[in-house]
């Protein structure tokens, strides 16, 4: 297979539109390295981390019940890995709804693979629904989810970048 026209590390220049890559012809596309899937991983976690555990922080102190907690972590997380994708895309040049789309194509299954995960986790965890910001059992339920959200989220990422979706369409404006 004739990897030249595939991303070689030089600048591209684009006109503020998502930026797809098609699979070559037979339907099989060129293969994401595991560093880059890890990246992209990590950029989706530190969002999801921040958003989700000010969902928490925020729902806990306002004395809200558990579902209505769940449901302000898991907008926050979206809401915060959106917007790390949305404002590197911004600073690169691209218009605030050109950057938008670019950003739900580039992180939405990222962040609801890591957000299924990690609050299945979370809910499956006996007394984790229950626990206090100032226990144990949060914290540990909570950064547990997140490892195994990771190690989860990262081969499907993998998949999906190999394949010119997913993170793939941010790569050009980094």
């Amino acid at each position: 297979m004739d990897h030249s026209t595939h991303h070689t590390g030089t600048p591209h220049h684009h006109t503020g539109t998502a930026h797809h890559h098609a699979a070559p012809a037979g339907g099989h596309a060129h293969g994401a390295s595991w560093a880059t899937a890890v990246k992209a991983t990590l950029h989706c976690l530190t969002g999801c981390a921040i958003g989700e555990i000010l969902g928490m922080v925020i729902g806990t102190a306002l004395l809200w019940g558990n579902v209505p907690t769940m449901i302000l972590a898991i907008t926050l997380a979206f809401v915060f890995g959106y917007s790390f994708t949305l404002f590197a895309v911004v600073r690169a040049g691209v218009s605030v709804k050109a950057a938008v789309k670019v950003a739900l194509a580039a992180d939405t299954v990222s962040i609801a693979v890591m957000e299924l995960v990690d609050n299945t986790i979370i809910a499956l965890t006996p007394g984790a629904m229950d626990a206090h910001l100032s226990d144990g059992l949060f914290w540990s339920a909570l950064l547990g989810g997140f490892a195994v959200a990771f190690v989860i989220t990262t081969p499907v990422n993998k998949w999906m970048i190999g394949r010119g979706k997913g993170h793939a369409v941010v790569h050009a404006y980094h």
